[in-house]
């Protein structure tokens, strides 16, 4: 990779694709897990906040900032769900990793796919530690963007090879169910969420409206089972009714976070939840019984998105799949940068 002060890798999203399938998308959802994993076992040294949100009627603009005092990592990313009915992605991002010693940045990566793999590498990771010994079967309700990505996740990282999806719109399941043939998996299509959940160990909820909605009610979940709860991520978007909730065992990424934007945003300010590093690092136990329900309210949050630009710079020198971007004004003398400008008109 180039030393140039001036230059910053840019990876495009034609570079993202030909990186993933290149490493494989189940050995990159399992090498971005455990640097995902690393990080969150690094939980205290982390910079955290609340993700900055301008919200609107259609939709929610983000920005998601970290740092570990070494490196320094934010996340552009929209939410926009009716953006489909124009061809155009609900969720888009970029994100730039930088130096924290010089302020410098040293990557700028598309992350629209690479938030995809995130998302699902984070829910496999938490469900590794959250979900019931020997699961194997999952049910993805909400077969959009994110779907394949959750079930090639828990595949590369729990063994599951049974899927049962549902989806109010019958071509996204099939959308879903077409793209995911040949990987290993016994598809079972289904005509409800209610038949979708039948004889699931873990419950992965993905889908995409902003609003409060109910796409599991109490009586669907059975004792023993895991919920990734991936959906709700705003205020105002949920997806499981309260009284699952109120049985469940809670873990959230940063609770101040999951607060504002998870289901939990429909309990009381101090109802007990569990923050994922803690399991991690063994400070908190898990599964009372073979009986307790599990929840992970994923919102995403930026040391995830921290961690997944860090795997991929870690990638760019043994791949060269970036591009040099001149994104720095690096005047011969730091001090001239108006005898730079000046310079450059003497040249046109």
């Amino acid at each position: 990779m180039t030393t140039r002060l001036n230059i910053v890798p840019f990876v495009s999203v034609d570079h993202m694709m030909k990186l993933v399938l290149a490493i494989g998308i189940e050995r990159f959802l399992t090498d971005l897990a455990a640097y995902i994993e690393e990080d969150f076992r690094r939980w205290e040294l982390f910079d955290k906040t609340p993700r900055v949100a301008s919200h609107s009627i259609d939709g929610v603009i983000e920005l998601m900032p970290t740092s570990d005092g070494r490196l320094y990592g934010f996340k552009y990313v929209n939410g926009h769900p009716k953006n489909t009915r124009d061809g155009r992605q609900t969720v888009t991002a970029f994100g730039v990793l930088a130096d924290v010693g010089n302020g410098y940045p040293m990557l700028l990566s598309e992350m629209t796919i690479l938030t995809a793999l995130r998302t699902a590498a984070t829910s496999a990771v938490a469900a590794k530690y959250l979900a019931p010994k020997g699961a194997d079967c999952m049910a993805i309700i909400g077969n959009g963007a994110q779907s394949e990505f959750q079930a090639v996740a828990f595949k590369a990282l729990l063994g599951i090879n049974r899927l049962r999806l549902y989806d109010i719109d019958p071509a996204a399941t099939r959308k879903c169910a077409k793209n995911l043939e040949g990987l290993g998996f016994d598809i079972t299509p289904c005509a409800s969420a209610h038949a979708a959940v039948e004889g699931a160990h873990i419950i992965t909820t993905v889908t995409a409206d902003k609003q409060y909605a109910t796409i599991l009610t109490d009586n669907m979940v059975g004792s023993g089972v895991h919920i990734n709860a991936v959906g709700g991520d705003c205020p105002g978007k949920t997806e499981l009714h309260r009284d699952i909730l109120l049985r469940s065992q809670i873990f959230v990424e940063y609770t101040p976070q999951t607060r504002i934007e998870g289901e939990i945003q429909q309990l009381d300010p101090d109802h007990p939840v569990v923050e994922l590093w803690a399991v991690m690092t063994g400070k908190t136990p898990v599964r009372g019984d073979s009986r307790t329900v599990t929840l992970f309210d994923s919102v995403g949050f930026a040391t995830e998105d921290f961690s997944a630009l860090r795997y991929v710079r870690d990638q760019l020198a043994d791949t060269g799949l970036y591009e040099e971007l001149d994104l720095l004004a690096d005047p011969d003398e730091p001090r001239d940068l108006f005898g730079m400008l000046l310079r450059a008109a003497k040249h046109h």
